[in-house]
Parts: C-alpha cells; structure tokens; sequence
C-alpha cells in the first residue's frame, strides 16, 4: 500500500468527520475534538486547525483518504497528532505516515501523547522514535473522565543521525 501525505481540501472535511466520529476510534483516541460532533461545528473546528497548525496534512493510502497528520503549538513545545479510518488499523498506515510528517518536519524535540491505554498508538510512536518522557492525568471528553496519558518526546539528532 503506497501512503502519502498532501495538504487538506475541503473535500476532505466531511471525511475526516465521518472518521473522526466512529464511536470506536473515538473511545481508543480518548481525546479528540469536543463539540464539534455535528457537520456545521466540524467544518468550523477544522477551520481553525487549518489557520493555526505548524503543518497540516491528509494521509492518503494507495489514494484515498485514511485520515489527518499534523504539527501544532508553540516552537520548542510542538506536538504531533494523527488520526486514522478504523478500517486501516493494523495495517501500518499511521507509522508510515508519521514517518511521512517527520521527515517534512525536521525541527526537533517534538511531543505526543496517547492515552496510556492506546497501545496501539503507543506502538506507532515508538517505532518513529518518540520515548515516554512523562505521565500525566487529563480528561479526556470521548470517555466522560479523567484518564492516565502518556507523554512522549521525539529529541533531535544524535551524531548526525535522526533521533
């Protein structure tokens, strides 16, 4: 399966809401994008990320959309998130598309976190390099409480060689 990274279109919005509302992905996410569960508040949430995100991406597998990447916050402080379709689970997708986004995204550290349950994100992150650099406990809206997340921090290169 080729995978691929491209800008968003806004054709892609109604997709990621299809993706970003199945009720299973959301309870394994745990955290995601609260009160923007209708079409109308999804498309105003995405606007936002469009005009605030470092870098912004749809992932595509052998040219469909499979879900989002991006790179959001403050330089020194930037986080990574991703989200893929369900039905790409288990098939490598997520990996090689942060793979994809860190190899556009060179500056470094990066963070990330999971909830500590999410081992299947867990999974993803440290097979790109990201290492737990602590724990902590957020509420997290698609479980109605608060949860152990984990945060992960990707440093940058070591003798020459990416981190």
């Amino acid at each position: 399966m080729e995978i691929a990274l491209r800008a968003v279109r806004d054709s892609d919005v109604p997709v990621f809401h299809r993706q970003m509302t199945d009720p299973e992905a959301v309870r394994m996410a745990a955290f995601g994008p609260e009160g923007s569960a209708g079409p109308e508040a999804f498309a105003a949430y995405w606007r936002r990320l469009r005009a605030g995100c470092a870098v912004l991406r749809t992932v595509l597998a052998d040219g469909a959309v499979a879900g989002n990447a991006a790179v959001y916050g403050a330089a020194g402080e930037r986080e990574v998130t991703y989200w893929i379709d369900r039905a790409y689970w288990g098939r490598g997708v997520a990996t090689a598309a942060l793979r994809a986004l860190l190899a556009e995204v060179p500056e470094r550290p990066l963070y990330a976190r999971a909830a500590a349950d999410n081992t299947a994100s867990l999974r993803v992150l440290a097979k790109c390099g990201f290492r737990e650099a602590a724990r902590a406990r957020g509420f997290a809206n698609a479980r109605g409480g608060e949860i152990e997340e984990v945060v992960l921090m990707l440093e940058g290169p070591r003798d020459g060689r990416p981190g």
